[in-house]
């Protein structure tokens, strides 16, 4: 599969990005949109995994900059779990285990072949503080090993006014359960 998009939507996706960056300004305090649009425009497999992020329903925004990295974080900002990732398992090993009604894909590879990351639980937190996500829905985060290794996986949402991180066996799916991810550029 080739990692690039047409002139025509590079340019509609540069000005969707940069309409959602304008629109929200919360979300990057002390970014310019100049700035970032010269990064996305030196690293064409970036503005891909954005297309990506856009095109199953995340709706990604620049919230941060890296200083050690010089790199632009992106989150998936859609108010609730992006839609294209919906009943998804965690992993390829909790999909491969379901002997009945196998989902067609998991988290992990889904992020993998978009070039993205899924978020940690404290970028998960983070994100929340820029609005209410989730409310109706919830989404994979990534976990760690030693969960992994027990055959558990995390996943969140927000309700009540709180994130809540809860956990579920790796192989479970669910129709208003995806994932959120975040990519450097």
């Amino acid at each position: 599969m080739t990692k690039e998009i047409s002139p025509a939507q590079h340019e509609e996706l540069l000005s969707l990005l940069k309409n959602r960056f304008e629109e929200n300004p919360n979300r990057h305090q002390g970014i310019e949109w100049a700035s970032v649009q010269v990064k996305l425009e030196v690293r064409p497999e970036k503005l891909w995994s954005l297309s990506e992020m856009e095109r199953t329903g995340g709706e990604p925004d620049v919230v941060g900059y890296d200083p050690q990295t010089e790199e632009f974080i992106f989150y998936d900002c859609s108010a609730e779990s992006p839609k294209g990732r919906r009943s998804v398992c965690y992993d390829r090993e909790g999909q491969l285990s379901r002997k009945k009604f196998q989902p067609a894909d998991n988290a992990l590879d889904m992020a993998a072949a978009m070039g993205i990351e899924l978020m940690t639980e404290e970028q998960y937190r983070a994100l929340q503080e820029w609005g209410s996500f989730d409310t109706k829905t919830s989404s994979w985060i990534k976990t760690p090993d030693n969960i992994r290794k027990l055959g558990g996986a995390l996943f969140a949402d927000f309700r009540y006014g709180h994130v809540f991180v809860y956990h579920n066996g790796a192989q479970s799916y669910y129709a208003a359960r995806g994932f959120r991810g975040m990519l450097k550029v």
